[in-house]
Parts: C-alpha cells; structure tokens; sequence
C-alpha cells in the first residue's frame, strides 16, 4: 500500500442496550487488535448499557475472555459524549469535551462504520436504519435481514417458505399471559397447546430475539415448562418452544463482498461440548460459550464426510439468500443422523472473539482473521 494513500477512517461501534453488551465489548476488542492499521484508522466509539454513544473511556484491546470480569460501560464523569449532526450524514460526527461541554470537535469524514453489535438495538435493524439514513457505508446485513434474522420466529417463517426445514415449535405471546403468577395461571392452556403440537421432550425454550444462550432452556419433561418460559420472559415476550434435535450442531461462516455473485461459504466446523461425568446432558450455555474454556472446544472443519460439510454450506448458502443476507453471516444448523440438514439460527453479526467460530472457520478456510475485517470494509468503501 502507498504511503500516500490515505487511510480509511472507520468507526468501531460496540458495547449496547442488549444482554450481549459485555460479549460486543471483547468481540470490539478483538477486532481492534486484529484491524489492519496501515490501511485504516480506527476510532472506538462505545454506547453504554443506557444507550449514550460515547468516545470509548477504556482501550478495548485489553480486553478478553480471560478477564474475570466481563465489561461494562456507562458514563463516568471523564466521559466524552458522540454527538451526530444528521445534515451531514458521515461528517456529522462529533466529540464533546465532557458531558457538561458545549464545545465539540469533529471526527472527520466517516468512511465506514463497523457495528461490532449484538442483540437489540444493534443487530436487529434499528442501527442499521439509523445508518442508512445517514447515508454511511457499514459492514453487516441491511435492516430486512438484520430484524428477519434476529427474530427466530420470523427467520423460521421466511426460512419455511424457501424449502429449508427448521426445528418443529410452536411460538408463544407471552404478553397473554398472567405475570403475576409467573405463567402458572396459563399453564393446562401452554400445555395443551405443546401436546397438541405432538412435540417431544426435550424442548428447548428460547427467546425470539437475543443471542449468547440468554434466557434458553433445555426442558425434560412438562413440570419445568412453565418456569422455563418465565426465565425467558425478561429477554423478549415472544418466546419459542421446540424440539429438541437428536443430530449434531454444526456452525458455517458466509462472506458476501459482492451481491452480484454467491456468497462465499467457510468449511463448517462444529462447537464440541465437553460434558463432564455429573453433566451428561450439558448444551453450549453462556458459560459453555464465554466463561468456562474446559466446558468446550471448537472443531474446523467438523469431523463429518465432505459431501456433508458440502450439504451444510449449501444450505448456508441458501438461508443467506432467503433472508436477503449482506457481508456476513453464521448459519447455526442440526446435522441429523438420516443426513438431512435443518437450520437452528441465523447470526447477522457473530461473535468476533478470539475463540469464536466465525473468525476460526474463516482462518482454517484460508481467510485470516485480519483479511476477513479488511475484505469486509473495503467491501463498502469503494
């Protein structure tokens, strides 16, 4: 690269109103370590868990999943506020002095932002409108397939209509139901409703929208359905019960850099859980993901025969398409043991991480971590 050439400012935007906040701080973290700073000049801009934008007060690189404390941002009296003039889309953005100061200084034109954000208020469309009003270049898929994807519910409508199977469930509306008595009022309703679904335990009950394992439980039998759904209340009132699948969670990374041609699909690999003796029935939980390393490992590619692997990204493929996909992707799908592939998840923004699948599928695929990041930018920027 030229040493005249000037590099490409890129706002790094993490943190957030979503339970994944502190998951968002560490994947920023990694991605700023990662960033190719010869060809961009990064700027961390933080949203705190109360949904004020600021110049970020800590140097996110040091964080990491090692930590025994996970991040969190708010303001603190050194804070340093972002306001953004909406006249002037990507050279709107400015730093205050302090949350009392009048005086702002200007970021310069934004030539991207990357929103490395996870669940509501950052993954689910509305960022996204914001920067399409603003007229700014950003990584990640547009406000269809962001709000599509970060409903469960409605990825499995969309996902049924192009012929890909998911997981048989039934969604709940759990605003009918009576919170008083945490659900238990509405519990011969909830159950009639599973039993005539013909659904087979075990369920899984999850929340519609959201990520990291927050407020999803694996059900045995129908007496901890009910406390079930009410722990995954706090996190969305639409919640999904389904069934759980007897096959193998395999994970696959999508990488679109022209909507002109097909997507580009990573070697599937697979999150392996390393159950302990006492915990047979273990699934991949929050701590299974971000805070227990011994709980389990990831394996690129997944030890299944090739023409599988090759089943799994077609399918990846196919749902990256359905659901109207941009940039990147991570398609969570069921291997089952008749071979058929069914997709669990859409992720418009996996985690980046340092152990993450995404950047770990991509890097044994040939894409190193720090090539996905600049692909993706420069991607958006030309």
């Amino acid at each position: 690269m030229s040493e005249q050439t000037q590099k490409k400012k890129v706002i790094i935007l993490f943190g957030g109103r979503a339970d994944e906040h502190s998951i968002s701080c560490i994947s920023a973290g990694s991605v700023l370590r990662a960033i190719d700073r010869d060809r961009f000049d990064p700027i961390p801009v933080a949203i705190t868990k109360e949904g004020q934008w600021i110049l970020s007060d800590d140097d996110p690189c040091k964080w990491n999943l090692a930590s025994s404390v996970m991040p969190e941002l708010h303001i603190m009296a050194t804070s340093r506020p972002i306001s953004v003039d909406l006249d002037k889309g990507a050279d709107g953005f400015y730093v205050l002095d302090s949350l009392t100061s009048e005086h702002r200084e200007s970021l310069g034109h934004i030539d991207a932002i990357f929103p490395v954000l996870h669940g509501e208020y950052g993954e689910d469309g509305a960022l996204q409108g914001f920067l399409e009003t603003l007229n700014i270049p950003y990584v990640g898929c547009g406000v269809l397939a962001s709000a599509v994807c970060m409903d469960k519910h409605f990825t499995k409508v969309v996902l049924r209509n192009a012929g890909i199977p998911v997981a048989p469930g039934l969604t709940f509306d759990a605003r009918r139901f009576d919170q008083e008595s945490h659900f238990e009022a509405n519990k011969d309703e909830i159950l009639t409703a599973v039993r005539n679904a013909h659904l087979e335990y075990p369920l899984f009950v999850k929340p519609a929208w959201g990520g990291s394992s927050f407020g999803v439980s694996c059900v045995d039998d129908e007496a901890h359905l009910i406390s079930a759904l009410w722990e995954a209340y706090p996190h969305s009132w639409r919640i999904l019960v389904e069934q759980g699948i007897d096959g193998r969670e395999i994970e696959c990374a999508v990488l679109s850099l022209n909507p002109a041609e097909d997507p580009q699909t990573s070697w599937p690999g697979e999150i392996v859980i390393d159950a302990h003796e006492h915990d047979s029935d273990a699934f991949y939980d929050f701590d299974s993901k971000y805070t227990d390393a011994s709980a389990s490992h990831v394996e690129v590619p997944a030890q299944l025969p090739t023409d599988m692997l090759q089943k799994v990204r077609d399918t990846a493929s196919r749902a990256f398409l359905a659901v109207n996909g941009r940039g990147l992707m991570r398609v969570d799908t069921f291997v089952q043991h008749d071979g058929t592939v069914m997709v669990n998840e859409i992720n418009t923004m996996p985690g980046f991480t340092s152990i993450s699948m995404y950047p770990k599928a991509w890097e044994v695929s040939g894409i190193g971590y720090q090539d996905v990041i600049t692909k993706l930018i420069e991607s958006i920027c030309r």
